[in-house]
């Protein structure tokens, strides 16, 4: 259910490697995709679990594909502590999600002894319910859609 304040970000690996997992789409019409997470996959959804420790900070959704990670994330409280009486204390802002991409990447590259990420990433403010929705059903759907992915190779 959506609720203000909900991301969906993308983040790629260096070049597009297809390191994170294996996905093998199936032959026949029942047959759904098949994920198995690679080493350095298992190690991303390792620290995406633990994001939900940053403080106002929940995972709704992700998926591990192999050379990107999509991620539904929601800043709690992120408009409630906007319109809720006179503070001094700032309100949050969608700096959150610069310092939660930021530590995922971190320790994942602390882990693997290597960066594995591009520098940038993809982030977009949901707008509603309509919109959060797509975006489940788009992050559910990712995985019948590798074999026409661009960076697909067999």
């Amino acid at each position: 259910m959506f609720r203000p304040g909900a991301y969906f970000v993308t983040i790629c690996t260096q070049d597009r490697r297809c390191i994170l997992s294996d996905i093998s789409v199936g032959a026949g019409a029942l047959d759904g995709p098949k994920l198995a997470l690679t080493e350095s996959g298992r190690i991303v959804e390792k620290y995406i679990l633990s994001s939900n420790r940053i403080d106002g900070l929940h995972v709704d959704k992700y998926f591990i594909m192999p050379d990107h990670i999509h991620m539904l994330l929601r800043i709690e409280g992120l408009f409630e502590r906007e319109v809720c009486g006179p503070s001094r204390a700032p309100a949050p802002t969608n700096a959150v999600i610069p310092h939660a991409i930021s530590t995922l990447k971190r320790f994942v590259n602390a882990d693997l002894g290597q960066n594995i990420f591009q520098r940038s990433y993809y982030e977009h403010g949901i707008r509603g319910e309509a919109d959060y929705r797509k975006i489940w059903d788009y992050i559910d759907t990712n995985p019948a859609r590798w074999a026409e992915d661009r960076y697909y190779t067999e």
